[in-house]
């Protein structure tokens, strides 16, 4: 029988058949109460001392207790609840019943749902306010409410899915929205919802498209495609109109491509697609298999040995101080060639051990210039287990370590590199909502479209180990201030004996606290690079510091022990002449290298005395490796000095040289 119990003798159930939740369904359930009560009876079950035990409603009680807690409702409040006999094993089968004959709404349904409410006089934000949802939730099935009459009716009868109406409405076109749909219906294949985005939003495509490149022209005319030209156009910029035949003839193609790609490669399935890329929708539900680079072959490894010995006497060539002009020229060149050559040798696509191909797959897709390509990543229909990080990271290392960039020792750009990275986490670690929006982005992104690129962060899970083992620069600022903010960190959940304590003890934190873990959990993650050509360049770590206006001179000041020790002496007076000109080059070309070094040292911590453009040039100047240039500058234009020095400031330095800088030169 119903009966209306006060709220404080109402108690969850230990037999309550659900046991798990969502946190965002729990607040938009609390939101709804809030708004309009409870609309659905709880199922109780008589206990001891006139309570009662909810066995079927648990989230609705939650949300009635947390709302009274909060004083929005008393706690006498009644609650309308039916009660039932029997056993425990009546009301878990009571409790079962309630919660899995329940049917979500269509999308369909949501939609005009909510735009009759919004044609009532309601906002969309009343609307989100009162279901518990977010604005951009209901501003989506709003659009879908906008959709061609024939495309919403095929999304209300379940004829297509939900991200294919989406897809349709990439365009709000209605009239292109039914023609596509008519085009689409009576097509052999289901139509993905990126050929029904790319569908919607080009009337025609060019010849040069790859879809068209892929069919050829004779076969889409063949097959009655109907091709419009220009006085001036040309076989690539033609417009092809029957886009839905030329999607059904490339996927046919590339049906038969990905079917002979799987004979030959001996995996159990390759799917095409006719993206250059293979989308999230692909990859999911599917495991990814742990694959390693081929193994270098014998020749290859001793190329590869006779590449670094070659480099390793270019680089002594470079830090030679007596090396010429013309031979530090020569040498630098030579590097560069070697580098392309190494890099050629180390890189090399993954590969899938024989055992795990009868259960393998991997994906065809259309490269831009209309050729199929199978990327060298590999999934499985069934569960995996997940790859050894320690074991990936050990490669990852590996793999690194074999190719040398720049014309600098490497030990050195290992160095540099770490410290870099440094400078950049701080910076990444103060600021949450950056490193939340690169955390998303790079999940967002590992989608294995260009399998060559080098990720920004290991944001999978790792600690981004730099190339050099135990090496720390622990009089650098920003290390030192990186370990500081390292150990403000709130780390009393972790007295939690178990997981689920620990987690509900760290989502106890205040915001503030839990926003310095996402900083610095993304932090840690920044691989270590370096604003130059080659292997240790990140553009998007480039971004990242413009983002965040780093001012690499207040981090960092070559040393002799971090820099001017390392590198040619070539390289410290080009250093020279960035801030003082000629003049101060030519005050120093006779020193020997180490007391180059060391006043190269003092000049640039501003412990010098020099007109005061001098000496700010000085204080602000840094190696181009170590910046981080705005995104549309490439490494090679990245100037060495702010502004140029005038042969007057020169001389007006000169007059205001004392005894001090006498002394300061003979040091």
């Amino acid at each position: 029988m119903f009966q209306s119990i006060p709220l404080k003798k109402l108690a969850p159930s230990p037999r309550n058949v659900r046991k798990t939740s969502d946190v965002a369904a729990d607040a938009q359930l609390k939101s709804d109460i809030a708004a309009r009560g409870v609309l659905q009876n709880l199922v109780v079950r008589k206990a001891s001392r006139g309570r009662f035990e909810v066995e079927a409603g648990g989230r609705r009680l939650a949300a009635l207790q947390a709302l009274a807690s909060e004083g929005i409702l008393a706690n006498d409040h009644e609650v309308t609840c039916l009660v039932i006999e029997g056993g425990e094993a009546e009301a878990r089968e009571a409790g079962l019943a309630e919660n899995f004959q329940r049917l979500a709404m269509n999308p369909a349904d949501e939609a005009q749902a909510f735009a009759s409410i919004i044609e009532a006089g309601a906002s969309v934000e009343d609307v989100a306010r009162r279901f518990g949802l977010t604005v951009r939730f209901v501003e989506g099935r709003l659009r879908l409410a906008s959709l061609a009459p024939c495309v919403f009716a095929a999304l209300a009868e379940g004829a297509i899915t939900l991200e294919m109406a989406k897809a349709y409405g990439a365009t709000s076109d209605v009239d292109r929205q039914a023609r596509v749909f008519e085009e689409l219906s009576g097509a052999w294949y289901e139509a993905s919802p990126a050929t029904i985005r790319r569908m919607v939003l080009n009337a025609t495509v060019r010849g040069s498209d790859p879809r068209a490149v892929l069919v050829g022209r004779e076969a889409y005319v063949a097959a009655g495609g109907r091709i419009e030209r220009e006085l001036f156009d040309d076989d690539e910029s033609e417009s092809w109109i029957d886009i839905a035949l030329l999607e059904e003839l490339a996927g046919r193609a590339m049906a038969e491509a990905a079917e002979a790609k799987a004979a030959e490669t001996g995996l159990a399935w390759v799917r095409p697609t006719l993206d250059c890329y293979v989308g999230h929708e692909l990859t999911e539900g599917l495991t990814r298999l742990p694959c390693e680079p081929a193994p270098l072959g014998e020749d290859d490894a001793r190329r590869l040995s006779e590449f670094e010995a070659q480099y390793d006497e270019q680089a002594a060539v470079l830090e030679d101080e007596d090396s010429s002009e013309d031979e530090v020229a020569a040498a630098e060149a030579e590097l560069a060639r070697i580098e392309r050559a190494m890099r050629a040798l180390n890189d090399r696509p993954p590969v899938l051990p024989d055992e795990l191909k009868p259960e393998a797959g991997a994906f065809l897709v259309l490269s831009r210039d209309g050729v199929p390509s199978l990327i060298p990543q590999y999934f499985t229909e069934a569960s995996a287990p997940p790859a050894d990080d320690d074991a990936v990271e050990t490669v990852t290392q590996a793999s690194e370590g074999q190719t040398k960039s720049a014309a600098l020792s490497q030990r050195l750009l290992d160095e540099l590199a770490m410290q870099r990275r440094d400078i950049l986490a701080l910076h990444l670690a103060h600021d949450p909502a950056l490193a939340l929006d690169l955390m998303v982005f790079t999940l967002a992104d590992q989608d294995g479209h260009d399998w060559r690129s080098r990720k920004a962060v290991t944001i999978t899970g790792p600690v981004a180990h730099g190339p050099v083992t135990g090496f720390e620069a622990k009089d650098a600022p920003a290390t030192a201030a990186l370990a500081e903010f390292t150990g403000s960190l709130d780390e009393s959940w972790r007295a939690g004996a178990s997981e689920r304590e620990r987690f509900a003890a760290f989502r106890a934190l205040p915001e503030e606290a839990r926003s310095a873990w996402l900083g610095f959990v993304v932090a840690r993650t920044l691989i270590a690079s370096l604003n130059t050509d080659g292997e240790r360049r990140i553009p998007l770590h480039d971004t990242l510091g413009a983002l965040l206006e780093i001012e690499m001179a207040h981090w960092w000041r070559p040393t002799a022990a971090n820099f001017f020790d390392r590198v040619p002496k070539a390289r410290i007076l080009e250093a020279f002449d960035a801030i003082g000109g000629p003049e101060l080059v030519s005050r120093y070309a006779g020193s020997k290298k180490a007391d180059l070094a060391a006043a190269a040292e003092r000049i640039f911590s501003g412990n010098f005395i020099a007109e005061a453009g001098v000496k700010e040039r000085a204080l602000a100047w840094v190696p181009t490796v170590m910046r981080f240039p705005a995104p549309e500058e490439a490494p090679e234009e990245v100037p060495d000095t702010p502004e140029e020095v005038t042969p007057d400031e020169i001389a007006e330095a000169d007059e205001r040289v004392t005894e001090d800088e006498t002394v300061e030169h003979a040091a």
